[in-house]
C-alpha cells in the first residue's frame, strides 16, 4: 500500500475539459499514512454554473464570486503535488481537467497514478456498480458530502485503503501507479461571425462580460452564445 501520495477531486461545469471549467479542487496530502496537508478551493467561472451542475454539487454562483482564477489556484495546486503519486476514482478524468487547464495556463503536470475505479473493476467484477458511492456504501465508508470536491477525495483515499487492505497482496499489478498521460488537442480560436454576436449579445443584455479576442475558443464562444440566449448568463 501507498503511504505517501496525493488523492484528489475536481467539480466542473461539465465534462469536456476543453469546453468546460474547474469549479472546485479537493486534496489530502497523504505522508507515512496520515493526512499532512489538505487543499480545499473554489474556483471562479468565466462562464457562470449550469443549473443542473448546482444541482448535482449544490455549488451555487454566490459560493464562487469571491474565489480566485483558475490562473491562481492551479499555479498553487500544482505546487501542493509537487511530484506525488496522484490517487483518484476515475482519476484520468480528474486530471485530464487539470492537465488541460494547466497546459493553457503555462503550467506543467506530469504524475503517475492511482485509479480506484480500476481497482474496483478488477476486484469486484459483479458489483452492478462502480460509482464511488456505490463502494463507499458496500465497505461503510461515510461520505456526507458527496459531489463536493475534498469529501470525495477523502473518501477517495479511504476506500483506497479499504481495497488496498483486502486485494493489493492478491492482485499487485492492478494497485501499481501509472503514468497519467493528456494529449493535447487543438483548441481553434473563436471565428469572427461568433465574436461579433458576442458583441451584439453583450451589448443587448447589458452583460459585464470582456471579450479576449486572443483567447477564446471556438468551443468557448459556441458555449457562452447558447448560455446567453437560454438565460442562463448574466
Amino acid at each position: 500500500m501507498q503511504k505517501s501520495y496525493i488523492a484528489f477531486d475536481i467539480e466542473t461545469t461539465g465534462l469536456n475539459p476543453q469546453e468546460h471549467e474547474i469549479l472546485e479542487i479537493g486534496a489530502l496530502k497523504v505522508r507515512e499514512g496520515k493526512v499532512a496537508e489538505r487543499f480545499i478551493e473554489f474556483i471562479k467561472p468565466e462562464f457562470g454554473i449550469p443549473a443542473e451542475i448546482t444541482g448535482l454539487t449544490g455549488i451555487r454562483e454566490e459560493m464562487v464570486e469571491g474565489a480566485r482564477s483558475c490562473q491562481e489556484v492551479l499555479s498553487d495546486f500544482v505546487k501542493f503535488c509537487q511530484e506525488d503519486i496522484l490517487i483518484g476514482h476515475n482519476v484520468q478524468f480528474d486530471f485530464n481537467f487539470i492537465w488541460n487547464h494547466a497546459h493553457k495556463n503555462g503550467y506543467m503536470f506530469e504524475h503517475q497514478g492511482i485509479d480506484t475505479l480500476k481497482i474496483a473493476k478488477a476486484v469486484h467484477p459483479s458489483m452492478p456498480s462502480k460509482r464511488l458511492g456505490a463502494l463507499c456504501e458496500h465497505y461503510q465508508i461515510q461520505n456526507h458530502s458527496a459531489h463536493r470536491a475534498y469529501h470525495d477525495a477523502l473518501a477517495t483515499a479511504k476506500l483506497y485503503q479499504t481495497l488496498a487492505h483486502y486485494y493489493e497482496e492478491k492482485m499487485p499489478s492492478v494497485f501499481a501507479p501509472e503514468p497519467l498521460k493528456c494529449s493535447a488537442t487543438v483548441s481553434f480560436p473563436a471565428t469572427e461571425k461568433q465574436l461579433s454576436l458576442l458583441k451584439r449579445l453583450v451589448k443587448q443584455k447589458g452583460l459585464d462580460i470582456e471579450l479576449d479576442k486572443k483567447k477564446l475558443t471556438k468551443n468557448e464562444a459556441s458555449q457562452m452564445i447558447e448560455r446567453i440566449l437560454s438565460g442562463n448568463l448574466g
